[in-house]
């Protein structure tokens, strides 16, 4: 191969420099688009400095604790505020990583430090999509591995969940479509809801948040009393949704269901009668706006 040219690296030489293997490196470029090579004439791969600076702020997102694609996204981000582009990224992904760090060591004045950084440069819906469901979706994970703590995971938890609610302030109100959010009976985690309430809202949903543990019961006689547009039904169990079907079934008959949430499967949605939406929370509300607002 010929030699690369001034500024330019073989894989070799870039694995070399960033200690990542040859074969991550073509992994973060296929999967993600985190590399973007020159070819000779050849069609050898050759690598900027431009890549090789990527490569080192992916190691230092992931070994912060962010998973691969979120932080390839993150590095990536050309979501527009003021100052450049590349200022606009790395202010995304320093925040994102001092978010993480700082939750992980029981921080709360840098989480939410990290957090008013991030809301101030970005919309909340890139805030919530790109960084806290990820963020929550690894944190699980990681607990379940013995990566965190108890203590760690509780505490991040609880902090997202006293930012999410000052979001939420003033979710009822308006005159927009009304939505009912509930968790099932048993059912405690509930900050996807809440993200997926969040994020509803900004589209101008009134949203009434019956929370954790909640009896179907209770839900059907709300939703008698304020005529939603939908319901939102959430647990991680799929044997919740089944355990509760033939309640679920009847309040499907009075008011749209939408079952949401890791224990949401097809087999549930037939069985209540219901419809699944198996999409990330702020996707989903898209989804649920999208719906409400085109013409049957």
């Amino acid at each position: 191969m010929p030699d690369p040219g001034p500024g330019f690296l073989r894989i070799g030489e870039l694995a070399k420099r960033t200690g990542v293997s040859p074969e991550l490196l073509r992994a973060w470029e296929q999967r993600y688009g985190l590399l973007e090579p020159a070819r000779t004439a050849g069609g050898f791969r050759l690598y900027s400095a431009a890549d090789e600076a990527r490569v080192q702020r992916m190691q230092r997102l992931v070994s912060g604790g962010l998973a691969a694609a979120q932080a390839a996204h993150l590095i990536l981000s050309r979501e527009p505020v003021p100052g450049t582009a590349s200022a606009s990224a790395t202010i995304l992904e320093d925040a994102a990583g001092n978010l993480v760090a700082s939750l992980d060591r029981l921080d709360e004045q840098a989480a939410n430090t990290a957090l008013d950084r991030l809301f101030a440069a970005y919309t909340v819906e890139t805030v919530l999509r790109v960084v806290l469901i990820p963020y929550l979706h690894r944190l699980g994970e990681r607990w379940e591995t013995g990566e965190i703590s108890v203590a760690q995971e509780h505490f991040a938890s609880n902090l997202l969940r006293g930012r999410l609610l000052g979001l939420a302030q003033g979710w009822g109100q308006g005159q927009g479509p009304g939505a009912i959010l509930a968790c099932l009976p048993g059912e405690h985690h509930e900050l996807g809801l809440l993200v997926f309430g969040v994020a509803l809202r900004r589209r101008g949903w009134r949203i009434t948040y019956l929370g954790t543990n909640s009896p179907i019961d209770a839900v059907a006689d709300t939703a008698r009393s304020l005529r939603p547009a939908v319901v939102v039904l959430l647990s991680i169990n799929p044997d919740n949704f089944l355990d509760h079907a033939q309640q679920i079934e009847q309040l499907a008959n009075q008011v749209p269901v939408v079952i949401a949430g890791p224990g949401a499967t097809v087999a549930a949605a037939r069985q209540t009668q219901t419809r699944l939406l198996d999409q990330d929370p702020v996707s989903a509300a898209e989804t649920i706006d999208r719906d409400h607002s085109t013409p049957r």
